[in-house]
């Protein structure tokens, strides 16, 4: 989920406030209501209900990502794969990922369906996720019907008493031999479909779904509606974490549906498709032919403002650089400011107009054009030194971070409730692992809950301390946390230092985000001698926030491939928080030398 704070409520003055773009937006507004089909809604303010609607589908991948990171691993060790594979399997998905995902955005850019842009894509990348919510939790009964074997148990015949009152399952399993694991091959590569499925669709369908968003909005709700979308995030991802925590399998909706973990992927699978229904319900989008053919029809963007200034010749406007983008307006005895773009837009001014005679602001040329992979890979590997740092940071951020969320529920289990999950169903270690997966989930919860409360106050609290020891004490609260966790897991340990990852992935959606617009507003990625030293290079800023949303790819083929490895050698599911810890030190360091404009 990749966000941006919005501006607190009493700095952000409404769009309406400028007659020009009050003008341009009824204008909008009006010729769009005389189309075929009514389409004023693009250009008018939204209702707190809408920007529900419209967020909905947030909450719905939140869902699905609270099931898949719970269970998943679980699973997998479970049906007999060792960590070392286990840990391997979550690369898959990062790496169709990375590549994947600028290609999914071109399309969604240039899509000429009826139907819309980014609808579509959203569709497609949400039947994804629900194929996937279907082949993780029964990957294993449909493993068994393709002829899997499952665990065996050989009996000694000579000692067993089949007429005896003593036939129950403990007398049973005491008089047979170890149980083999069995055969889980079509089972492993099912549930590792399910959850490549459900990984990457789930972490590609929140680009077109917060575009779909933003292109509802008006440059006045776009904040608004960023923070709507956060916040349903949040919540979804509290009370899906939440539903896993709970011991369904003691319930008559647990009993009728097979067991704890079908029942939560059951209710998840519900909710995420009701969720879904709202949000590609809300509003009709305009077509991409029909844009091309009516620039009347095009939503209010930076080019379409720039236009309009050329035409004006009584008023100067500049940028003001805050946590949201804003146009300035200057005029002899008014003045008023008024939010245009968020970083989403892609809108980045090079210079202000100083003197008396009209100026109109030179934006980024990139506007609104979709970002080729060649141009995606280019700007990663030719970056300015502050982005090439400010990268290395979230990467680090994201490596200690992927660490927690993947394989959380699977350290509780083993290092805290002292569980086996290779152990043979209902024997007393399976069982100490599923209640503490279980308990793992509430953990979680409280971490998808401390996000949603620390990126609401986020931006109070870069005024009041300053975006630098912001950032760095957010990095370094985790890494404490999680050292002190591995060293002594503890139940309240779990709990209470849940909330220290809760404000790293606060952290994550917010402070590079805010830093990466500055450097575009301001035109500053360099400084020498207290001045800014011009760049070179054309970048743009929707590709910028691209690579920095890309590390959480790299983090995590990074971490699949090093964590099976490492807790092998450690021999403790507690190397997954030393290796948190050590991540987020690392980036801690790193982000002394991050560029704070």
């Amino acid at each position: 989920m990749v966000g941006v704070a919005a501006k607190s409520g009493q700095d952000e003055l409404s769009s309406a406030n400028n007659p020009m773009i009050k003008y341009m937006l009824k204008a909008r507004e009006n010729h769009a209501r005389e189309q075929k089909h009514d389409y004023s809604h693009v250009f008018r303010k939204k209702t707190r209900w809408e920007l529900f609607r419209l967020s909905s589908i947030a909450m719905a991948i939140e869902f699905a990502y609270a099931a898949e990171t719970s269970f998943v691993s679980p699973i997998l060790l479970q049906i007999g794969i060792d960590h070392k594979h286990m840990t391997m399997a979550w690369g898959l998905s990062p790496l169709i990922g990375f590549f994947a995902s600028p290609l999914l955005g071109s399309i969604s850019d240039r899509c000429k369906l009826n139907w819309g842009r980014r609808r579509p894509i959203i569709t497609l990348l949400s039947l994804g996720i629900f194929i996937g919510l279907i082949l993780v939790p029964y990957g294993q009964d449909l493993g068994a019907l393709l002829g899997d074997t499952g665990y065996n148990y050989t009996t000694n015949i000579l000692n067993l008493n089949y007429t005896s009152d003593a036939g129950s399952v403990a007398a049973l399993i005491a008089d047979t031999e170890p149980p083999s694991a069995g055969n889980f091959k079509y089972a492993a590569i099912l549930t590792i479909i399910g959850m490549v499925l459900l990984d990457f669709d789930a972490d590609t369908c929140q680009t077109p779904a917060r575009t779909y968003l933003l292109d509802m909005c008006t440059p006045e709700d776009q904040p608004r509606a960023l923070t709507a979308f956060s916040l349903l995030a949040g919540i979804g991802g509290t009370i899906g974490y939440g539903i896993g925590g709970i011991d369904w399998e003691r319930t008559t909706i647990g009993a009728a549906l097979g067991g704890n973990i079908p029942t939560v992927f059951g209710l998840v699978t519900i909710i995420f498709v009701i969720c879904y229904l709202i949000t590609i319900t809300t509003f009709r989008e305009i077509p991409l032919k029909l844009i091309e053919k009516d620039d009347m029809l095009r939503p209010l963007s930076a080019e379409d403002i720039k236009k309009e200034l050329n035409k004006n010749n009584n008023t100067v406007y500049y940028i003001k650089e805050t946590t949201s983008l804003e146009l300035q307006i200057a005029e002899p005895r008014k003045s008023s400011v008024t939010p245009i773009e968020s970083y989403q837009n892609g809108s980045t001014p090079s210079s202000t107009a100083a003197s008396q005679t009209t100026k109109a602001i030179e934006l980024d040329e990139s506007v609104d054009k979709p970002v080729t992979l060649g141009q995606y890979l280019k700007s990663i590997f030719v970056m300015p030194y502050s982005m090439r740092i400010l990268a290395l940071t979230n990467l680090f951020c994201w490596m200690g971070h992927v660490a927690y969320c993947l394989y959380f529920t699977d350290f509780v289990g083993e290092a805290v409730f002292h569980g086996d999950p290779s152990a043979p169903p209902n024997s007393e270690a399976a069982d100490l692992y599923d209640a503490g997966v279980r308990f793992g989930c509430w953990g979680m919860s409280i971490y998808a809950f401390s996000c949603s409360v620390y990126s609401l106050s986020v931006t109070k609290l870069m005024q009041i301390f300053g975006p630098k020891l912001v950032y760095i004490t957010g990095i370094l609260y985790y890494g404490v946390g999680m050292l002190v966790l591995g060293i002594w897991p503890t139940k309240w340990g779990a709990l209470f230092f849940s909330t220290s990852a809760g404000i790293l992935y606060g952290t994550l959606f917010t402070m590079p985000y805010i830093l990466v617009a500055h450097y575009h507003a301001k035109n500053c990625f360099r400084i020498r001698n207290g001045e800014t030293v011009p760049l070179k290079q054309t970048r743009g800023l929707g590709t910028d926030i691209a690579i920095i949303s890309s590390m959480v790819f790299v983090a995590q083929i990074i971490v699949s491939l090093s964590m099976g490895p490492l807790v092998d050698w450690l021999q403790t599911t507690c190397a997954i928080l030393y290796a948190s810890s050590f991540f987020a030190f690392i980036a801690a360091i790193c982000s002394l030398f991050v560029l704070y404009v």
